[in-house]
C-alpha cells in the first residue's frame, strides 16, 4: 500500500528493522521478528516487537514490510509504500525501478528528486481514493486503519470501517490493551500480548444491551452484551463519543435488518458504505432535533449555532441553541424548560442582521413578531444563507397565510374561512365535519355560569394573556409559564388549537391543504382488513359519550380512521387508535384530528400501533429502568418486573384514557402533546410512588392490579366543566365516599415537581438503548416458537436445533450485510408466520452445504447442494425456510441407511414442475395433518441417465474413504446385478415398456463438476452404450435390496457423524467462508 510520504529517522529505527533491498534513492526493509529463518516469529524478539507494535497501533504489525525514500547525502529518509507480504512489498520496488529510478537521473538537486518523488506518490494514493471506501476527517489515518482491519479480521472489502479506537478489553480481571474497530455491521477488538493474540468480532444485530458501567475495579466502562455473555471495554480516551456511535451503529443495524422498510425511507443512511462517523453523529443530532421540537419526519438539520434568544417581556436573553432545518429555524434553551420556538421558513418575512458588537440576527415573521438571536457566530454568512433559504421557501407559498387564527370555537385548525381549498376539498365539504363534536354535544351556556364554568373562563383568560406577551400560533414562545398552565389543564376552547400546535401538526396540515378531503374520498367503499376492524370497533370507542352514541361521532371516527389506513397501510389500524381519535375528535376539528393521530402514529409514538408494538415494549422497558431508578424500594419488593410491563402497556397505548375517566385523562393528553412521552412516563413514576405502601403489602399481581384500578377510579377532575353526564367518574364518588379522592391537576403536578428532573435527551437515550433489548427478545420468542413447531420432525436435540438454527439465520443475515440488493432481506417480514420470517436462497444454501453436510468434500458437492435445495423447494419461490433446511440435515447426521439412500435416490430424480393438480396437492396436505409416513412404494422408478448419475455421486462419495476400493467394488458389484436382474425381466414380460417416466429424462440436470470428478466404475462406464438399445428402469426398493447386500455400503451410510463437532466448525468458518464468496 501507498504512504502518505512521513519522515523516518532511520538510526532510530534500526534496531527493530532489517535490510532487504537497497539502491541509491530506495530502501526496502523487513520487519526485526517477521520472517526469520528457521519458522516461527523470531523468538523472543519476535513477541516482543509484535506486542510493541500492537500496542503503540504501529502498521508494522500487519504490514511488516516498508519501502522509504531517502535524500543522498542526508539522514533523513520518507516512508513511502509498506506491505503484507514479499510479494506486495516486491511489486511496489519492481513498480519505482521501472516508473521512477530511471527518470531521478536527470534532476540536478536532491530537493527536486524528493518533491518529484513525493508528488508521485501523492498521486498515486489519490488514484486509488477515486473507489476507496475511507472516508473520514483524516482519511489518511483511516486509510491505513483499513488495512490492519482487513489483515486482522478477513472481513468483505465492502465492510466499511467508521472509525478506531485504543481501550483495554477484559478477560476476567486481566485486562489486554488492544484496539477497537466500529464498523458497518461488526463491533471487532483485536489484541497482541507476548505471543498471545485475541480477535472478537461481534455482529450489530446480536447486540441485546449496550451500557456504561463502573465499579470498584473499572472506574468507568462499556458492557456489551451478546448472546447471553458479556464482554467489558474501558481505558477509552472518549467513552462518551464511542458509547453514543456504538449505540447510533447497532440501533442503525437493527433498523436496517429488522425495520426495512422504515430504514428503506430513510434517505441518509440507505446506502452502508457511505457510512462515516460524523454522517452517524449529524444524523443523531437531525433526529434527536426533529423529535424534541415535532418536526415533520423528512425534516433534516443542517446546522447549530450557539447563541442568546431575548425572551418577551422579561429582561434576560435565554442561551441555547438555534438549529436550522431546511423549512424551519428553532431555537431551545439549555434549560430546556426556560424557552423554546419553532419558526417555519413559510412564516418569515424578512431576516437582518445588527451592525454592532451583538453579532446578532433579526427574524421578522408574519403577525408583527420578531425574534433577535445575538452572540451567533459567523452571524453574517448564516444570514446571508437563511436569506436564500426564505426566498426559495416563500414562492409556492405566497398567496396563503399560515398563521393560526384565534377561534373562540374548540379544535380551530389554523386556516381562516377564506383561505383557498383545493378541489377535493370542495367535493368533500358535504361529508367532512367541520366541528369538533364537543361543540354540538354539550355547548357552553355563556349566560348561565356555574363555579365550574367560572373557572375555565379564568383559564382563557390566562392564556389570553400568555399570547399577548409571548405570541399565538405556530411561532409563539414556549416557556415555564407555559407549561404551568398545561399543567393545570387547557381551557375546553383552545384545546383543539394547542393541540395541533404542540404536537407540530399544525406544520403537516397546513403544508398539505386538502389532503386529507382526498384521503377520504379515495378511501371511500374500500375494503380491507383494517377497515373490517374499524367497523367492529366504532362502537366500542367512548360508548357512554353521547357524541359516539350518534350517527355524527360514530360517521366522523371511520372516516378519520379508514382515512389513516388508506393513507398508511403498513400500520392500517391497531386496537387503542378507535379510543384516541375518540378524544381527538371531541376536541379538534375532523381534519385537525386526522392530522393529530398522524402525528401521535408517526412521530410521537413511533411504532406503537404495529402488530409487534415494538414502540410501546421499548417505552415499557425505558419505564421499567426508570422505576429502578427513582423507586428502588418498589423494585426489591417486586422481584418480577414483567408486572411493570403488563399493567402499564394500557397507559401507554392510550395514554392512559382507558383507564382513567375521561374528564381526567384529557388532561393527561393536554402534557402528552406539549411534553411527550415523558410526560407518560413521570404521571407513571407518580401514580405508582403515590401507591406505594398498599403496593408493598400486596402478596401478588392480582392484589396489586386491584389496587391501581380502584385509585383511577378515584381519579377526579373537580374543574371539568364537563357536564354529570359525560363524566365518568362522578357516577362512582358515592358509592366509593370511604376512598380517598385525588384530583388529576394534584396528581399531574406532582409527577412534575418529582420527576421533572428527566430530561428529554435521556429518555432519547434510553429509547435507543431498549430498542436493542426488545427487539431481542422478540428475535428470541421467534426463535423459540421455531425450535418448537421443528423439533417434532427431527432428531436433533434441542441444543443442536438451537445452534442449527443460529448458523441459519446469520447466513441469512451475512447475506444482508454486504448485499444492498438481497432478495432475502426484502423477504425477511416480521408480520410472516414464525417459520417464514427467515428464508435463504439457492446460494446461500449452497455456502451452509459446504459448512455443514457430511458429504461437502464430494467433488460434485455443489450439484447435490442445487439437487437438495431443487427438492426442499417444493413451492418453487427459490426460497426455503428453517423447518425445511433441518430436515434435510437431519437426515444427513441422523437418519438411517434407507433413509439417506432415499434422499440420494430422490435428489437424483428432478420434481415435475407441469400444472397443478389440486388432487394432487389436496392429498399432500392430508398426509402432512395425518403425518403420513412416505411409502418407498410411491417413489417413481429411476431411468438409466438418473441411474448412472447416481452411480458417479456414489463414486465421488467414496472417493477418499479408507476403504475406497471395496466400496467401488461393492457399487460394481450392485450395478451389475441390477442389470441382470433388469434383464431377467425383460426376458419374462416381453416386449413391457418400463419407462413411465420419460417426461422427467429431459428435466434432468447433469453434472456440472464432471470433468474433475474421479472416473466412475467399469460398471457405471458400461451403462452409457445401453441408451440407444433399451429404455430401461430401477425402482427404489431394488436398488435398496441390492446395497443391503454390501455391508461396505452400509458401514459407510451408517457411520455416526460428530453433529457437535460440525456445528462448531461451521460457526467458527462461517464467517470466513461467507467472506470468500
Amino acid at each position: 500500500m501507498w504512504l502518505k510520504p512521513e519522515e523516518v529517522l532511520l538510526k532510530n529505527a534500526l534496531k527493530l528493522w532489517l535490510l532487504e533491498r537497497a539502491n541509491d534513492y530506495f530502501v526496502l526493509q523487513r520487519r526485526r521478528g517477521h520472517g526469520e529463518e528457521g519458522g516461527g516469529s523470531g523468538g523472543l524478539t519476535g513477541l516482543l516487537v509484535g506486542t510493541l507494535d500492537s500496542v503503540l497501533d504501529s502498521t508494522a504489525k500487519v504490514a511488516p514490510f516498508r519501502i522509504l525514500h531517502q535524500t543522498p547525502g542526508s539522514q533523513v529518509y520518507w516512508s513511502i509504500a509498506c506491505g503484507a507480504s514479499r510479494e506486495e512489498i516486491y511489486k511496489h520496488w519492481e513498480w519505482l525501478e521501472q516508473n521512477v529510478m530511471k527518470t531521478l537521473s536527470v534532476f540536478d538537486s536532491n530537493e527536486d528528486i524528493t518533491s518529484f518523488v513525493h508528488g508521485k506518490i501523492r498521486g498515486l494514493i489519490a488514484e486509488e481514493g477515486k473507489d476507496s471506501l475511507v472516508k473520514g476527517e483524516d482519511p489518511e489515518k483511516l486509510r491505513e486503519a483499513l488495512m490492519k482491519f482487513e489483515k486482522c479480521f478477513g472481513l468483505a472489502k465492502q465492510e466499511k470501517l467508521v472509525t478506531y479506537y485504543s481501550c483495554s478489553y477484559w478477560r476476567g480481571r486481566v485486562p489486554c490493551q488492544g484496539w477497537l474497530y466500529l464498523s458497518s455491521n461488526f463491533l471487532s477488538f483485536y489484541s497482541f500480548l507476548l505471543g498471545s493474540e485475541i480477535k472478537l468480532v461481534i455482529s450489530w444485530d446480536a447486540i441485546s444491551k449496550l451500557e456504561k458501567t463502573s465499579n470498584v475495579l473499572l472506574t468507568e466502562s462499556i458492557r456489551v452484551c451478546s448472546r447471553g455473555e458479556d464482554y467489558y471495554f474501558s481505558m477509552f480516551l472518549h467513552i462518551t463519543e464511542t458509547f453514543f456511535l456504538m449505540e447510533q451503529l447497532a440501533n442503525y443495524a437493527v433498523r436496517r435488518l429488522f425495520d426495512k422498510e422504515t430504514f428503506e425511507n430513510d434517505l441518509a443512511l440507505n446506502d452502508p458504505l457511505k457510512i462515516t462517523k460524523r454522517t452517524m453523529e449529524d444524523l443523531a443530532r437531525s433526529e434527536q432535533f426533529s423529535s424534541f421540537f415535532r418536526l415533520p419526519k423528512e425534516e433534516n438539520l443542517k446546522e447549530v449555532h450557539e447563541c442568546f434568544l431575548r425572551v418577551p417581556s422579561s429582561h434576560l436573553s435565554a442561551h441555547g441553541r438555534m438549529c436550522v432545518f431546511e423549512n424551519y429555524i428553532c431555537f431551545a434553551s439549555h434549560d430546556a424548560s426556560l424557552c423554546s420556538v419553532v419558526l417555519p421558513l413559510r412564516e418569515v418575512l424578512a431576516i437582518d442582521k445588527v451592525n454592532d458588537s451583538s453579532q446578532s440576527v433579526v427574524i421578522s415573521v408574519k403577525g408583527k413578531k420578531a425574534f433577535r438571536f445575538s452572540d451567533v457566530r459567523d452571524f453574517e454568512q448564516l444570514v446571508a444563507r437563511l436569506k436564500l433559504k426564505c426566498g426559495a421557501a416563500s414562492i409556492p407559498q405566497q398567496d396563503v397565510s399560515t398563521e393560526p387564527v384565534p377561534s373562540p370555537d374548540p379544535g380551530s385548525s389554523g386556516h381562516s374561512s377564506k383561505e383557498p381549498s383545493l378541489m377535493g376539498q370542495k367535493d368533500c365539504s358535504k361529508t367532512v365535519s367541520t366541528q369538533a363534536l364537543m361543540t354540538e354535544f354539550h355547548p357552553q351556556d355563556l349566560e348561565n355560569l356555574d363555579s365550574k364554568m367560572l373557572k375555565e373562563k379564568m383559564k382563557e383568560q390566562s392564556w389570553n394573556i400568555l399570547f399577548v406577551e409571548y405570541g399565538r400560533g405556530v411561532s409563539m414562545f414556549r416557556t415555564k409559564k407555559t407549561r404551568d398552565l398545561v399543567v393545570r389543564g387547557i381551557p375546553e376552547t383552545l384545546r383543539g388549537e394547542l393541540w395541533l400546535l404542540f404536537s407540530g401538526a399544525i406544520n403537516d396540515m397546513t403544508t398539505n391543504p386538502g389532503y386529507y378531503a382526498d384521503m377520504v374520498e379515495r378511501s371511500l367503499g374500500t375494503y380491507t382488513v383494517a377497515t373490517d376492524e374499524i367497523e367492529r370497533d366504532l362502537r366500542r370507542s367512548l360508548p357512554e359519550h353521547p357524541a359516539f352514541q350518534s350517527d355524527t361521532g360514530i360517521s366522523a371516527l371511520r372516516r378519520v380512521l379508514t382515512a389513516y389506513a388508506y393513507r398508511n397501510p403498513r400500520i392500517g389500524y391497531c386496537q387503542a387508535m378507535n379510543i384516541l381519535t375518540s378524544v381527538l375528535l371531541l376536541y379538534a376539528k375532523e381534519e385537525a384530528a386526522f392530522w393529530l393521530l398522524v402525528a401521535v402514529c408517526e412521530r410521537m409514538l413511533p411504532d406503537y400501533f404495529n402488530h409487534r408494538i415494538i414502540g410501546a415494549l421499548v417505552d415499557q422497558a425505558v419505564f421499567e429502568e426508570l422505576i429502578r431508578e427513582h423507586l428502588p424500594q418498589l423494585t426489591s419488593h417486586m422481584t418480577d418486573m414483567t408486572f411493570f410491563s403488563s399493567i402499564s402497556l394500557s397507559w401507554f397505548l392510550t395514554l392512559f384514557i382507558s383507564v382513567l375517566p375521561i374528564e381526567s385523562a384529557v388532561n393527561v393528553v393536554d402534557c402528552f402533546f406539549y411534553d411527550g412521552i415523558k410526560a407518560i412516563l413521570q404521571l407513571g413514576l407518580a401514580v405508582l410512588d403515590y401507591n406505594m405502601e398498599q403496593l408493598l403489602t400486596c402478596k401478588d399481581d392480582a392484589e396489586a392490579v386491584t389496587v391501581l384500578n380502584r385509585f383511577f377510579d378515584n381519579v377526579t377532575n373537580k374543574d371539568s366543566p364537563l357536564p354529570s353526564t359525560v363524566q365518568q367518574g362522578s357516577t362512582t364518588s358515592d358509592a366509593k365516599s370511604h376512598q380517598t379522592k385525588v384530583d388529576i391537576t394534584d396528581l399531574i403536578r406532582e409527577a412534575n415537581e418529582k420527576y421533572g428532573a428527566i430530561r428529554y435527551e435521556d429518555v432519547y437515550s434510553m429509547r435507543r438503548r431498549s430498542r436493542l433489548y426488545v427487539i431481542q427478545v422478540l428475535e428470541e420468542t421467534t426463535k423459540q416458537n421455531v425450535l418448537r413447531v421443528v423439533s417434532q420432525d427431527v432428531k436433533f436435540g434441542l441444543r443442536e436445533l438451537e445452534e442449527l438454527y443460529d448458523i441459519f439465520k446469520r447466513e441469512h443475515f451475512l447475506s444482508c450485510y454486504w448485499n444492498l440488493t438481497s432478495t432475502t432481506l426484502r423477504h425477511h417480514d416480521p408480520s410472516l408466520p414464525y417459520l417464514e420470517q427467515y428464508q435463504i436462497d439457492c446460494q446461500q444454501f449452497r455456502i451452509l452445504y459446504h459448512l455443514l453436510s457430511p458429504w461437502a468434500y464430494s467433488a460434485n458437492r455443489d450439484c447435490l447442494a442445487l439437487w437438495t435445495f431443487r427438492l426442499l423447494d417444493e413451492n418453487s419461490d427459490c426460497l426455503i425456510n428453517f423447518k425445511e433446511f433441518s430436515c434435510a440435515f437431519d437426515i444427513l447426521y441422523n437418519g438411517s441407511f434407507t433413509e439417506k439412500l432415499k434422499l440420494l435416490f430422490k435428489l437424483h430424480i428432478p420434481p415435475g414442475r407441469g400444472k397443478l393438480d389440486v388432487q394432487a396437492y389436496l392429498k399432500q396436505w392430508q398426509d402432512e395433518l395425518l403425518k403420513k409416513e412416505e411409502n418407498i412404494k410411491d417413489l417413481p422408478r429411476m431411468n438409466q441417465v438418473q441411474f448412472i448419475q447416481l452411480s458417479k455421486t456414489f463414486d465421488n462419495l467414496f472417493h477418499g474413504h479408507p476403504e475406497e476400493e471395496e466400496l467401488y467394488q461393492a457399487i460394481a458389484v450392485v450395478t451389475n446385478l441390477l442389470l441382470r436382474m433388469e434383464e431377467v425381466g425383460r426376458r419374462l414380460h416381453g416386449t413391457m415398456s418400463p419407462t413411465k417416466e420419460k417426461a422427467s429424462d429431459s428435466t434432468t440436470i447433469g453434472d456440472p463438476g464432471n470433468s474433475s470428478t474421479p472416473q466412475p466404475t467399469e460398471a457405471a462406464k458400461e451403462l452409457s452404450p445401453l441408451k440407444e438399445e433399451h429404455q430401461w428402469s430401477f425402482a427404489f426398493e431394488q436398488i435398496l435390496a441390492s446395497l443391503l447386500n454390501e455391508p461396505v455400503i452400509v458401514r459407510f451410510f451408517e457411520k455416526p457423524v460428530d453433529v457437535q463437532a460440525k456445528l462448531a466448525d461451521a460457526k467458527a468458518s462461517q464467517l470466513s467462508s461467507r467472506t470468500r464468496v
